[in-house]
């Protein structure tokens, strides 16, 4: 196995890096002009106007503390299990696990799929 990084996953860290920093210009250097954006369960949205505009959810203090468990990639998608915590506004921490896909298109991203689930109790409820 090899320890070269593709220029798909050296892109995913780079925009992991800007959600740690809260760094709106390096998250949206990342992505394509027409980027979409699923949260499921929580919303969609298309264009990096709308994508600037989210990155801070609503109730939420960034900037996020993100871990990568793994990553993997398949032709033009890059796959990515995090763990995380996010400060709410209230002062209360939120724990989550969260698997992310990356469609990527010339070394951005044009399209994240993302499922997020709160832990309340340990690592794994």
């Amino acid at each position: 196995m090899s320890g070269v990084t593709s220029e798909n996953k050296r892109t995913v860290e780079t925009y992991l890096n800007g959600f740690r920093k809260n760094d709106h210009a390096q998250i949206l250097s990342c992505l394509t002009d027409d980027i979409e954006w699923t949260v499921f369960g929580g919303f969609h949205l298309t264009g990096k106007e709308a994508y600037d505009a989210a990155i801070e959810g609503p109730g939420f203090v960034p900037p996020p503390r993100l871990e990568v468990v793994r990553m993997v990639e398949e032709d033009d998608v890059v796959m990515a299990e995090l763990t995380g915590t996010v400060m709410r506004e209230t002062g209360e921490p939120m724990r989550m696990s969260m698997a992310e896909v990356f469609r990527m298109r010339d070394g951005r991203i044009c399209e994240r799929r993302a499922w997020v689930i709160e832990l309340k109790r340990n690592e794994y409820v």
